[in-house]
């Protein structure tokens, strides 16, 4: 049967793994495990990757207490080198799974698939084409990810297609964010903008179709733009997150002098006018920005809003700033059951991205 807006180019390729009904988790639901990827492309981090490895670790000390973390490695070396400074770091080890997989890069976010939930509380993962942003040449390993995840895991894996069947459809997990009941938050600027371009041809109205089909988002809301320095070209994780079913925690930077103030106003306006007709009502809660991170001149993504959402704890990235204790005031006011604990990340957003670009959840099966 098809649903509202859902083409009918899905219904032939449907091969067993989709299920009508699926939907993607919110990511307060329960975790069965958090995936990562261990840092090993230098370039990503320029003249500083000596302490990326140790804010790694630190990331996974936290986590492991909470959940399991499963680990991708891109070959023997970069397995024990995970191993012994996880070790160093006090981390059982048994709580954590080192699996040579081959990467690229390790923004799990992006490149790993995303998990859905069927009806009958089954989980698989849906499979998107990886292009590296539309702006990077080697993603070859990184376009594999998915199929080893899913053989890890012994989960079915669902390959997500365009819906005018011209192909793959191109799509990066730090792009879609999603309430868990049906509602999903993106931007303009990523999907529909002429830059960085995942799917040329395809409307607003196509996208709305594939996140009814595959993530059972009945309910879309197009934000503008992300944040600036977002390499990315708009990811939503970088400027708004669902905290509960009807609570949107949003960027926003009061420094009209600040180049993020514009495109934050504009998404406090789309906000005001998606919640006017929100079923039971959208409350918007404001998060600062930090001061402007910056290095060899170039205004690195350095956003509160990349938090990550595990069992028990929220993780947040913090930058040696003023408001770092603001901003976990306010995320541990929407988060009274979790521990709020934050990551240093004036390092590791130099590889233009920090906690939710480098985790993946795997939800628990039901």
């Amino acid at each position: 049967m098809t649903g509202p807006g859902r083409s009918a180019a899905y219904e032939r390729r449907d091969d067993g793994v989709h299920f009508p009904g699926q939907r993607m988790p919110a990511e307060w639901e329960a975790h069965a495990a958090t995936w990562i990827g261990w840092p090993h492309h230098r370039p990503d981090w320029p003249g500083k990757f000596e302490p990326i490895p140790w804010v790694y670790a630190e990331i996974v000390r936290v986590l492991h207490a909470h959940e399991r973390v499963e680990v991708l490695c891109d070959d023997e070396s970069v397995q024990e080198e995970a191993r012994t400074a996880l070790v160093s770091h006090g981390v059982d080890m048994g709580r954590v799974g080192l699996h040579v997989v081959g990467t690229d890069r390790v923004w799990l976010r992006d490149s790993a698939p995303t998990a859905v939930v069927a009806p009958n509380g089954t989980v698989h993962w849906v499979s998107w084409r990886f292009n590296a942003w539309a702006k990077y040449e080697n993603f070859a390993r990184d376009e594999l990810i998915g199929i080893s995840i899913a053989e890890l895991t012994s989960l079915d894996r669902e390959e997500a297609m365009r819906p005018d069947g011209k192909g793959r459809l191109v799509l990066e997990g730090g792009g879609i964010e999603t309430n868990g009941a049906g509602a999903l938050l993106v931007t303009e600027e990523w999907l529909l903008s002429d830059v960085q371009v995942r799917n040329p041809g395809l409307s607003r109205s196509d996208y709305e179709q594939a996140f009814d089909h595959y993530l059972g988002a009945t309910r879309t809301i197009w934000l503008g733009e992300g944040c600036v320095g977002d390499d990315t070209h708009g990811h939503i994780d970088d400027v708004a997150r669902f905290t509960d079913e009807r609570t949107v925690l949003l960027a926003v930077e009061d420094d009209p002098t600040d180049d993020n103030h514009a495109r934050s106003m504009d998404n406090v306006r789309r906000l005001e006018l998606a919640a006017r007709d929100w079923p039971g009502g959208l409350r918007v809660v404001h998060l600062p920005f930090p001061r402007p991170v910056t290095m060899n001149g170039e205004r690195l993504p350095a956003s509160y809003a990349n938090f990550y959402i595990a069992n028990g704890v929220v993780l947040v990235p913090t930058f040696n700033d003023p408001s770092d204790r603001v901003a976990l005031n306010i995320i541990s006011g929407l988060f009274p059951g979790r521990a709020v604990v934050g990551i240093h990340a004036v390092d590791l957003v130099w590889g233009l991205g920090t906690l939710h670009c480098l985790t993946q959840q795997q939800p628990a099966s039901r």
